[in-house]
């Protein structure tokens, strides 16, 4: 019962690694769709805004599961912090103990709360630089017809 909520701790650091790995190759992807954006002609123009929409939508996605997995966390966290306290509620350093461990667990949940805060900007920034550059290719093509 102990080594549950480790091993769940471990797998979703492992997940949240994963999705933000993925959130940075749809920033990649957007820079390049954006580079490309600048001196493509009115066809190509609509074929990157289509990839763009597509990795906005990809961002919300990611956005989404990063936040699942942190509130699985915390909530683990949590469930261990109340295992914890349960087991050590007549032990004669468990105020030490206690201390330690609770010390750590918080911090924890404040790290990955404030990675969910990072992670959550900057997916708002991945879809902030697909709406700039959707304005720039409309404003190109309406620019481009007679």
């Amino acid at each position: 019962m102990a080594l549950a909520p480790a091993f769940l701790l471990s797998a979703l650091a492992t997940l949240l690694n994963v999705f933000s790995t993925r959130l940075g190759r749809v920033a990649d992807k957007v820079d390049s769709a954006a580079a490309a954006l600048r001196t493509a002609g009115p066809a190509e123009a609509a074929g990157l805004s289509r990839q763009l929409a597509f990795l906005r939508r990809r961002s919300f996605v990611l956005d989404g599961a990063v936040v699942l997995a942190c509130t699985a966390g915390v909530m683990t966290g949590i469930a261990v912090l109340t295992l914890f306290v349960g087991a050590l509620r007549d032990a004669a350093t468990a105020s030490v103990l206690f201390a330690c461990f609770g010390v750590a667990l918080v911090c924890t949940v404040a790290a990955l709360a404030a990675f969910l805060v990072e992670i959550l900007l900057a997916g708002r920034g991945i879809r902030d630089a697909v709406d700039r550059q959707q304005v720039h290719a409309s404003d190109r093509g309406a620019d481009a017809r007679p």
